[in-house]
C-alpha cells in the first residue's frame, strides 16, 4: 500500500471515530443543547475527515469537488436545523443543563 493509502485509511477511521463519539454523545447527554452539539461536531468533522479520507482515493477533480459540495452542504443543512430546534426548545421552556441541578425531563414534540 502507498502512502496515500494509509494516510487515507487513517482519515477514514478517524471520521469513524467521530461519528461513533457523536452517536454516544446523543445518547448519554442530558439534554437537547448538550447533543445538537455533539451532532454539529460530527458534521463539522467527522464528515470533513470522511470526506478527506475519500477525496484521497478519488479518480478526478470532479469526484473531489462533488465531495467537497456534499460537505458544504451538509455543514450549511446542519447549522440551518440545530439552530431551528435550540431555537424551538427555547420557546417551549425546555432550559439549558447546569451541573448545579439535575437534568430536566424533556416533553415529547
Amino acid at each position: 500500500m502507498a502512502a496515500i493509502d494509509w494516510l487515507s485509511d487513517a482519515l477514514l477511521l478517524a471520521g469513524g471515530a467521530f461519528f461513533l463519539a457523536g452517536t454516544v454523545g446523543v445518547v448519554r447527554f442530558p439534554d437537547v443543547y448538550c447533543r445538537l452539539h455533539a451532532l454539529a461536531k460530527v458534521d463539522n468533522l467527522g464528515l470533513g475527515l470522511v470526506v478527506l479520507g475519500l477525496a484521497l482515493r478519488a479518480d478526478s477533480v470532479t469526484a473531489v469537488v462533488k465531495l467537497s459540495l456534499i460537505w458544504l452542504l451538509a455543514l450549511f443543512a446542519s447549522a440551518t436545523v440545530s439552530y431551528l430546534i435550540a431555537r424551538r426548545a427555547l420557546r417551549r421552556g425546555i432550559t439549558p443543563w447546569s451541573a448545579e441541578r439535575p437534568a430536566p425531563p424533556e416533553r415529547a414534540p
